[in-house]
């Protein structure tokens, strides 16, 4: 998906309203002051200090800028039409949660999970997974919002800390999205750097494998260190209690099966996901025996299971459509700031005296990561993330020589992957409500998400895979003086 939005860089911003990088830094540091005090200090929701930091980049890009309001309110627009996509998936994510718990499809997932599954094998067995679907419907949200709930109330059966399934979902659902050429964000990298779609993935590829290799045998070994805590009858009690309250069948899975494979077969997220909430309506009515009114109400306002064991029950517990309203105001209010930051052209002069401030590819690399790792926390935004960066330092790129391939890495490998870990962004949100683990408790656990841009930081600094233009007079020369391509 191409998002119809074209941000300004910095050259195209006016000179006279072109902030320096002084001005651009006040009104982040006054959002990080109210985040700091509201959420820290005085342990509010983050509405209500992101809603400050709207109402002080707004005074400052209308009485210090020179910008009008209705300028002001353009960026708002922009802004909150990028991110237009992720707030319809919060809202049909939630629905589906709730759909697919009051269809058995995830009550079932979790009984056969706990059959097979041991301690053992199955936070290495959850990355795996994880990363193969993701990668077939080219989706980590979807991905995470329905399999990695199944996988998290399966580690709770098997006695996992939730945060370090949470970690070992994300892990390889990031794994997969970043190389499926299905997904929105691979495709958004590759377009907004100029880079050919195949390119961008094989330039990736490396670098995503040695991140997920390592995070695999990290939880390889977090899976042997939590063996053996499990109560000989608890899964048992978990079992009887699922199947006390649910028809436990095979045919169950059929809204899964149409989700994924509707993904698969390129249909876009939201359809997709959209009829695996009609699937599993129809599946709660045949095989569940709930009434059509109460299953609709179920998608409404969530489910609140008594199967017996407390657990389950908070385990299975879902907020449906109603539930989602406290996400979305959080991502909205972000993108409102974001789209001021953006329009006051506050994001633009931030990338770009990051980019003006290196004087080597290793430095540009770096740059280039801690750049749009900063977008992910001011603009609350993947896309935003990605479409900054990605555009305002192709000049950069184009004066060291570099292939745009080298950028459209860059911005996906650290900023895709980053955007789980910003609590009042639209990825930090919706995988801490969707899996039900707050972003501080799974972030230490988020092993590919560190070390994405870490391995991207180290091919820079190393000049491993990194792709140089070239030139006709290179070209020609006698095929002995070529180096073979790394490529």
């Amino acid at each position: 998906m191409v998002l119809d939005f074209t941000p300004k860089t910095y050259d195209e911003i006016p000179p006279d309203k072109r902030p320096s990088l002084g001005e651009a830094l006040v009104p982040i540091a006054g959002m990080i002051l109210f985040l700091s005090v509201g959420m820290i200090w005085l342990e509010m929701d983050p509405q209500m200090p992101l809603l400050w930091g709207i109402a002080f980049a707004g005074l400052l890009g209308w009485y210090y800028f020179g910008y009008t309001w209705d300028q002001l309110y353009d960026g708002i627009g922009r802004s909150i039409l990028t991110g237009l996509q992720a707030i319809l998936i919060l809202f049909v994510i939630y629905m589906l949660i709730s759909a697919w718990i009051d269809s058995g499809t995830i009550p079932t997932l979790m009984y056969y999970g706990l059959e097979f599954l041991s301690p053992q094998i199955f936070l290495p067995f959850t990355v795996v997974l994880s990363a193969i679907v993701a990668f077939a419907i080219g989706s980590s949200w979807t991905t995470a919002g329905t399999l990695g709930v199944a996988m998290i109330g399966i580690g709770s059966g098997l006695g996992i800390p939730e945060a370090m399934t949470a970690g070992a979902v994300l892990s390889g659902a990031y794994t997969g999205d970043k190389n499926s050429p299905l997904s929105d964000t691979t495709n958004l990298a590759a377009a907004v750097t100029n880079t050919e779609l195949m390119d961008h993935i094989r330039a990736m590829r490396p670098g995503t494998l040695i991140a997920f290799g390592i995070s695999l045998v990290l939880f390889v070994f977090l899976g042997l260190s939590a063996s053996g805590t499990v109560p000989v009858d608890r899964v048992a009690e978990i079992q009887n209690g699922l199947a006390s309250s649910y028809v436990i069948s095979p045919i169950t899975f059929l809204p899964l099966v149409i989700t994924f494979a509707l993904a698969f077969y390129g249909f876009p997220a939201l359809p997709s996901l959209g009829a695996g909430i009609f699937a599993g309506v129809g599946v709660s009515i045949a095989v569940q025996g709930v009434g059509f009114a109460a299953a609709w109400e179920t998608v409404h306002n969530g489910t609140s299971p008594e199967t017996g064991v407390d657990l389950t029950n908070e385990l299975l517990a879902s907020g449906g459509l109603s539930g989602s309203v406290w996400v979305v105001s959080i991502v909205v209010a972000a993108l409102a700031l974001g789209g001021i930051l953006q329009e006051t052209g506050v994001l633009a002069a931030i990338a770009y005296h990051i980019g003006r401030a290196v004087s080597s590819v290793a430095g540009l690399t770096a740059g280039t990561a801690a750049g749009t790792i900063a977008m992910n926390f001011l603009a609350a935004e993947q896309y935003m993330a990605i479409v900054v960066p990605g555009m305002t330092l192709q000049n950069l790129y184009d004066e060291y020589d570099l292939e745009s391939r080298n950028l459209s890495r860059a911005v996906e490998a650290s900023g895709t992957t980053t955007s789980a870990f910003v609590p009042w962004g639209s990825g930090g949100v919706f995988m801490a409500s969707a899996l039900g683990v707050p972003v501080i408790e799974y972030a230490p656990y988020y092993f590919f998400g560190i070390l994405s841009p870490l391995v991207l930081i180290v091919m820079g600094a190393t000049g491993w895979r990194i792709f140089y233009k070239e030139h006709p007079a290179e070209e020609s020369a006698p095929e002995t003086a070529t180096t073979p391509s790394v490529d």
